[in-house]
């Protein structure tokens, strides 16, 4: 059985393993990723498409020049995206995301483990521990870097505006503000970070208490040795 000591560090670490794996359910479940105004002139008028949408479908909104509302619909991403690049970089950010949900649950269960057993192999150990939640956390940042590379390169909130309402013309600007569930991923990257700090304080302090242990027989007599 483990030391009290491991066991309240691991079943802490394995407290903000089961919360990142709540947090990227989250970020899949939710749409509230980013919120955009798409603007387009026609020739006698102008047009706002306001977007609220995630990974998966979203909402869109249809504006003429003094604010007043003409339309409002639903929509899914996929349908909706003609960009071959941009519905690509869609379906990327979600394989990655998981990769991170499966990372995740291992990370988890190694935790779990290592809280009430002293596995016999090493990767059972911190070290898996520490492989799983850097995985988690890599793929993470990549989905947190991708989307708003997905946005500004490929247009995505022009292309899905278009899809909405197929009459648009010229586009002319674009504003977007990011929602809860695209920063809810900088939480899911401070508890992977909390998780592996936390086995790593175990870790140096078990190794400190053993280099202690020995330090009396290093520094005893040769002839206490001896004897």
């Amino acid at each position: 059985m483990p030391s009290r000591k491991k066991t309240t560090m691991f079943a802490s670490a394995f407290i903000t393993c089961v919360c990142s794996f709540v947090m990227i359910c989250v970020v899949l479940a939710t749409q509230e990723w980013v919120s955009s105004k798409v603007r387009f002139s026609g020739t006698n008028s102008s047009v706002t498409v306001s977007l609220t949408y995630g990974l998966f479908r979203g909402t869109c909104e249809q504006f003429v020049d003094a604010g007043l509302q003409v339309s409002e619909s639903t929509f899914q991403v996929a349908d909706n995206l003609s960009n071959t690049k941009a519905k690509s970089m869609i379906t990327a950010i979600i394989v990655i995301l998981v990769l991170g949900l499966l990372s995740s649950l291992l990370s988890s269960g190694f935790t779990c483990t290592n809280a009430v057993s002293n596995p016999y192999q090493t990767f059972l150990g911190p070290t898996g521990v520490y492989i799983w939640n850097s995985l988690c956390g890599i793929f993470i940042l990549i989905a947190l870097i991708l989307f708003p590379v997905n946005i500004e390169e490929n247009s995505l909130s022009v292309e899905l505006a278009r899809g909405c309402f197929r009459a648009l013309q010229t586009h002319t600007k674009s504003e977007h503000t990011y929602g809860y569930s695209y920063w809810i991923m900088l939480i899911v990257i401070f508890l992977n970070s909390a998780s592996i700090i936390i086995i790593y304080c175990y870790e140096h302090a078990r190794y400190s208490k053993k280099k202690e242990q020995e330090r009396p027989i290093e520094n005893a007599p040769t002839d206490v040795i001896l004897f």
